[in-house]
């Protein structure tokens, strides 16, 4: 496995005018990370009837959301231009290797947004989609791409005990999973904060000491401490691109977007439209710097939280998977939110 490219790199600001800046990415001194989001009429990349294998809990169109501006946004970064996406490129560009998403449901939210992206590139190319365990595959036969999703909440172990089920912070076995890919994007986060029914384990063990709970974010830090062993023990950066996906936020508290009457996402139809958040950053965002900072071997952040936490418009809400049971804040409607993400991950890997 491997990494050709430079390392984490949070950009540097170049004022010039867009007429004299071409398309470039960040690692060429533009950070895509830092802009806002405008109304685009040839977005968004695709929709239902041209992604049909949209899972139920991110497709709000078809769940009756009524709003439908959400999608036509398009995110412009302050001091350059992204390209815009090309999916018989991306599929050149990467034929004959494997792709892999590795975390959460927002890994899964991001899989499906780029197997829709390119699936619509290319609506006549034959495509197949297996699963094997925690694996999802989604092939592009024609190109013979696979796209992969290993559904893995904390990158690191929870192991069956005779005393129930333990979050093993310093050890990963799970690792051969994503042997022999050619890209990696690894995300965790969202569960960290879990408790009760929904937290699937019972102790945490960090070399012999086993307790029933720690601090979550010190958990959170620990755990990326050895995720980033793992990549300067095992990857081959010459061979593999390593990606982290960055901090995606929910919007469950109005007050954080200058809104203090709204209490969610719910009813929200359009982004905040400046530059900045006014709640500012989630500690996590700090603290996964951090982490990264400590790897010797090249990460690239995708560092997509401030575009996000100015999309509270862009969540399911009450048109994802529990419907008007349930209030959605955290994921992201398809199209969407996540098809930025991608974009943005396209300018890294095919410039």
């Amino acid at each position: 496995m491997g990494l050709k490219d430079n390392a984490i790199s949070y950009g540097s600001t170049l004022v010039l005018s867009l007429l004299l800046l071409p398309l470039l990415h960040e690692t060429e001194g533009c950070d895509m990370f830092t802009g806002r989001w405008v109304k685009d009429a040839s977005y968004p990349l695709y929709d239902l009837s041209t992604c049909p294998f949209i899972r139920r809990e991110f497709a709000c169109k078809k769940n009756g959301r009524p709003d439908l501006d959400y999608p036509t946004f398009r995110w412009q970064p302050q001091d350059c231009k992204l390209a815009r996406f090309n999916g018989v490129e991306f599929l050149e560009k990467n034929k004959g290797k494997k792709i892999m998403f590795v975390g959460d449901s927002l890994s899964l939210n991001q899989w499906q947004s780029l197997t829709c992206m390119l699936h619509s590139s290319v609506p006549n190319s034959p495509y197949n989609l297996t699963t094997q365990g925690t694996i999802s595959t989604f092939t592009f036969q024609e190109y013979g791409v696979e796209l992969k999703l290993d559904r893995n909440v904390y990158l690191v172990d929870i192991v069956r005990e005779k005393i129930g089920r333990v979050l093993k912070l310093d050890s990963i076995n799970d690792g051969h999973n994503w042997s022999e890919m050619d890209t990696l994007i690894f995300n965790t986060w969202h569960w960290w904060s879990r408790r009760g029914p929904s937290q699937p384990w019972d102790y945490i063990q960090l070399g012999t000491n086993v307790t029933k709970d720690m601090d979550r974010v010190a958990a959170f830090e620990i755990a990326l401490g050895t995720w980033g062993k793992w990549v300067d023990t095992v990857v081959d950066t010459q061979k593999t691109k390593v990606f982290f996906q960055g901090i995606s936020p929910s919007h469950y508290k109005g007050v954080l977007w200058g809104e203090p009457t709204a209490k969610s996402c719910a009813g929200q139809t359009e982004p905040l439209l400046g530059t900045s958040y006014p709640g500012g950053l989630p500690t996590e965002v700090g603290v996964l710097k951090r982490a990264l900072g400590k790897i010797s071997k090249p990460v690239t952040l995708l560092d997509i939280t401030m575009l996000s936490l100015l999309r509270k418009d862009g969540h399911p809400s009450s048109y994802g998977l529990g419907g008007h049971t349930a209030n959605d804040c955290s994921h992201w409607c398809l199209s969407g939110v996540p098809d930025t993400w991608n974009e943005i991950l396209y300018n890294y890997m095919v410039y």
